[in-house]
Order: structure tokens, then sequence, then C-alpha cells
């Protein structure tokens, strides 16, 4: 019977499977969308879940904070998930997380899956736009109009190189 057994021990001994989590929900909340395997990110899901759970608590601020405190390590990421993803999440019951599946990596043909925060989809953009923006940026910072580059003019070729075929075949009539 498989009474209380709940997660995925990953490979790993207690207190590296919780050291892996806590890793990757800093990267996550730091980052806001990460690649990693894809029993790892669905470990990962609940577990930062409950830490932004804690983040949207109107009341008791200082004891939440000091328990997502004792997940993430690093206070930069405390302030961020604590003001800025907590009020972002605040009309959300549940579900901040969305798992994409990759497909197997080519090493080890693990399955891969991105773990991101709702709301920091990836948004393509036309690269002619961003190359244009770069462009106007840069010569707006030097004080200039942004120009078009003149178009290369085309060079006159002398006789073409022979392709080895025909050398071969010049090569032969030579000899007789």
């Amino acid at each position: 019977m498989r009474h209380r057994v709940a997660h995925r021990k990953l490979g790993r001994v207690t207190s590296h499977r919780l050291a892996l989590l806590r890793t990757l929900a800093t990267a996550l909340f730091e980052r806001e969308r990460i690649r990693t395997t894809l029993m790892k990110a669905k470990e990962l899901r609940p577990y930062a879940e409950k830490l932004i759970t804690l983040a949207k608590r109107d009341e008791g601020q200082l004891h939440a904070r000091r328990q997502v405190a004792a997940s993430i390590r690093d206070p930069k990421i405390v302030k961020k998930v604590f003001e800025s993803l907590g009020p972002r999440f605040a009309t959300r019951p549940g579900g901040y997380t969305r798992i994409l599946r990759l497909g197997p990596r080519k090493g080890d043909g693990a399955e891969m899956a991105i773990v991101e925060l709702l709301g920091s989809e990836y948004v393509p953009g036309k690269k002619e736009d961003k190359d244009a923006k770069k462009k106007g940026a840069k010569s707006e910072a030097k004080g200039e109009e942004p120009e078009a580059k003149p178009a290369k003019e085309a060079k006159p070729k002398g006789e073409a190189k022979p392709k080895r075929a025909k050398k071969k075949k010049e090569a032969e009539a030579e000899a007789e």
C-alpha cells in the first residue's frame, strides 16, 4: 500500500532534494522562466506555489516573510516575491505556474520542460523591428538621424574559375 507516500525522490537523499527544490524555486522567482527536467518541474510546481501563496497574505507579513526566507536564502528574491509576485497573483486562487513540455534531451533522453510564472510568457517580436530599434537608439545616442546604408555595388567579375571537372577534361585534352 502506498499510504502517505506523496512526492518523487528524484534520485536524491532528503537534504539534497530539498536543496534542489530551493535552488530551482530561487531561479524560477529570479528569472520567471527556467528549463529543467519534467519530473523536477512537476515537483517544483507545488513547492513554488506554496511560497507565492505565503506572499499573498495580508496580515502577519513578518511570519510569512520568515517562512519564505527559510526556503529562499537570497534576500533580493524574497523581496521580489513579496513586492511583485504576491500582488501580481493577489486575485488568482492558485495555479501560478505553467509547465511546457519540450521533448527528450539529446544526451540521455530525459524529458525536458519549461516552468514559467504566469504573466511572463514569451512574446516573439519581428526581427526587423528589433534591428531598426537598435539602429535608431544608437544613432539617437550619437545625436544623429538614423540613415539607411547604401547598397553594395556589384563588382565586375573577371573570368570565372573553372570547376574541377572542366580542369580534368582540359588536362586530358592537353595530354593527348
